[in-house]
């Protein structure tokens, strides 16, 4: 069994949906569906998001800008990427780069293959770089494979635990309010203080919330919106939902959040990611076989749930020659030495076939969680060990 951060061994496609998801992504698309009038076999209104990823990062303390900072190796944003472009509804997403970044964006792009994103160059605040964002989806330029949706989500680049549940809440809010985003209860109380450095006031935190990402809204009534936005709001403003009430008079349906909403801002906060992606590909790992017939299924269940993080090759010992086989277990050795400098982490896993379904089914289920342990922990020092379940 091969290991490695993704993108070190082969391309990474978007892959399954994390853990608990697949139902409620099935439901979801069935609701968007029925929201937006159409029958089960059509297509839904058409929907876009933006992201504005142009921020140098400062609060992070690092040089690198922390939408690229590396997770497991691979790119903060590459992650919420992957989140967008599991929601099959959604058919454009455009990210708004700095210039001297695009390359490394499109390099990103290539790399791990990702699909329906365009690029434009982002303004020099958040709110420019939105606006040039719809820019490109309001305009109808020759040979651009954009064209203007229905509905626009508006999410941040380090917000990559977005989940497709939340999306359609917030789009579905959109149609019929013009504008909606996601909330969250407050964690600590709000004050203002005085000029002097003193207490001003508090706010009562029962009565307010954060507001988070994703945001979603009319095409027409956000892209009006910046159209008559002031240059001290494109400035200094930081609320899409207020610009869509100031300019256009729409009062943003408020939605619940959950608490995978929260944005990577500082260095710490990519620790904590990663521990997440980590528990998130580890709860996906779950083998539960109910006929013999269904075992030779096992590698590709496991390759499709865990291909943007794992490769997992399988051999069947009994297609191998007796004299073969002790030979490819005492290559695994060698050939992890080789891998690891490439940070490739590579372990043998020997998973035994009793023809008891009970026992077969726990030796499955033990191989499981071996490579569950594996991927949270990767531990070096098993590297090149033959491991049996």
């Amino acid at each position: 069994m091969e290991a490695g951060p993704p993108g070190s061994a082969r391309p990474a496609e978007p892959g399954p949906c994390l853990s608990g998801q697949r139902g409620a992504d099935h439901t979801a698309s069935a609701s968007l569906q029925s929201v937006a009038g159409t029958e089960p076999g059509r297509h839904p209104q058409a929907v876009a998001a933006v992201l504005p990823a142009g921020g140098c990062g400062e609060r992070m303390g690092v040089p690198t800008p922390k939408q690229f900072c590396p997770i497991l190796e691979r790119p903060l944003i590459s992650y919420t990427l992957q989140a967008l472009e599991r929601v099959c509804w959604i058919k454009d997403i455009v990210v708004a780069v700095t210039g001297e970044n695009m390359e490394v964006m499109k390099s990103i792009i290539q790399k791990y293959q990702h699909k329906r994103i365009s690029l434009v160059e982002a303004g020099v605040t958040r709110h420019r770089s939105i606006f040039n964002g719809l820019k490109a989806l309001a305009e109808d330029q020759i040979n651009s494979k954009l064209s203007k949706p229905e509905v626009v989500i508006i999410h941040d680049a380090v917000r990559p635990f977005v989940e497709e549940g939340v999306l359609l809440k917030v789009v579905t809010a959109a149609k019929e309010h013009g504008a909606a985003g996601a909330i969250r209860p407050l964690v600590s109380t709000v004050i203002s203080p005085s000029a002097d450095g003193c207490l001003d006031y508090s706010l009562e935190r029962a009565r307010h919330r954060a507001s988070e990402m994703p945001q979603a809204f009319l095409f027409d009534v956000i892209y009006e919106a910046y159209q008559q936005c002031s240059d001290y709001d494109l400035e200094f403003g930081t609320e899409c939902l207020q610009l869509a009430l100031k300019y256009c008079c729409t009062k943003a349906k408020l939605v619940e959040g959950s608490t995978d909403l929260w944005k990577v801002t500082y260095k710490r906060d990519l620790y904590a990611a990663e521990s997440i992606i980590k528990e998130r590909i580890s709860q996906e790992i779950c083998v539960v076989m109910d006929t013999e017939e269904d075992n030779k299924h096992v590698g590709h269940l496991l390759e499709e749930v865990l291909k943007s993080e794992l490769n997992v090759h399988f051999l069947d010992f009994k297609l191998v020659p007796p004299s073969q086989k002790m030979e490819n277990l005492m290559q695994i050795r060698e050939f992890a030495k080789e891998v690891k400098e490439r940070n490739i982490l590579l372990y043998g896993l020997l998973i035994s076939y009793p023809q008891d379904d009970q026992k077969l089914q726990e030796s499955l289920r033990q191989g499981a969680i071996i490579i569950a342990s594996l991927i949270k922990e990767r531990n070096s020092g098993l590297i090149g060990q033959l491991l049996i379940a």
